[in-house]
């Protein structure tokens, strides 16, 4: 059985770009190191299907449930490590880019944990492979810049690196506050600056031109991203008399790839 793990960030100090993992996961039957042949294909196609320009290394991690010995576990875990390994490399990924590959040994049980205890064993015996991905390349298309310029024009786009929304959320995290924060002090400066704020969304059908706001359970997540963004100028003074908002939903894809359109602009209306 497979599992696909959610996206995990880390931040690194100093807060600059994050670099993310993606963590996949292959499970075992009790007391086995093999796989079956769709598990091993599906592990691998994991890989493939992954953007390989932002794969910087790759770890596998083996686990076990608690029961057994310690060195048994141990010696256990790391075989299973290891058919990954040498799976991922029977496929042709190179094992120069595999920097880890280690039997961590079983997984305790907590004490507290009474209920469903043979399916919390059956998540424990496990492999965990982690792609360490590069972080995303700043964009560049023609029109768009990062920061408040002295000549703009009308239809410029303000495309902040940082204002990203995780999927699903209209919440602005610590580093869009603190790329907004910057904004608004330079749209104080340049009081001519008039502007509509644009929310898009990612990863919808076709048959629906908007997304659901996990935090409201509403169909109207990009109009609630771009007004985030409204409010938070608002609180930094930035008058609204100069702003408009307004969601886009998925008709203005960048083409650049999902995590770019789950994102917020600043398009130029008056200068």
């Amino acid at each position: 059985m497979l599992r696909f793990l959610k996206y995990l960030p880390l931040l690194f100090i100093g807060i600059l770009h994050a670099q993310e993992e993606v963590v996949h996961s292959v499970y075992f039957q009790f007391d086995k190191f093999s796989l079956k042949p769709e598990q091993l294909k599906d592990v691998v196609n994991f890989i493939r299907t992954s953007d390989s320009t932002r794969i910087e290394t790759i770890e596998i991690f083996g686990y076990c449930d608690d029961r057994g010995k310690d060195a048994y576990n141990f010696v256990l875990s790391q075989k299973r490590a290891n058919t990954i390994q040498q799976e991922f490399i029977k496929n042709g990924i190179k094992n120069k880019v595999i920097v880890t590959i280690e039997g961590k040994g079983r997984i305790m049980i907590d004490d507290d944990v009474v209920e469903n205890i043979p399916e919390v064993r059956s998540k424990n015996r496990r492999v965990d492979v982690v792609l360490n991905l590069k972080p995303l390349p700043k964009i560049q298309l023609p029109g768009y810049y990062n920061t408040i310029q002295k000549n703009h024009v009308v239809g410029d786009h303000i495309y902040l690196d940082n204002l990203l929304f995780d999927r699903g959320s209209s919440v602005l995290t610590y580093k869009s506050k603190a790329d907004l924060t910057k904004i608004a002090r330079l749209l104080l400066r340049n009081k001519n600056i008039q502007f509509e704020i644009q929310g898009h969304v990612c990863c919808t059908p076709s048959y629906h031109k908007e997304a659901i706001d996990r935090h409201t359970g509403k169909r109207k997540l990009s109009h609630n991203r771009a007004e985030s963004v409204y409010k938070y100028l608002l609180l930094k003074k930035v008058p609204k008399s100069r702003m408009t908002f307004k969601g886009y939903g998925n008709t203005v894809p960048l083409g650049k790839g999902t995590e770019y359109d789950r994102r917020v602009e600043l398009v130029i209306t008056k200068v």
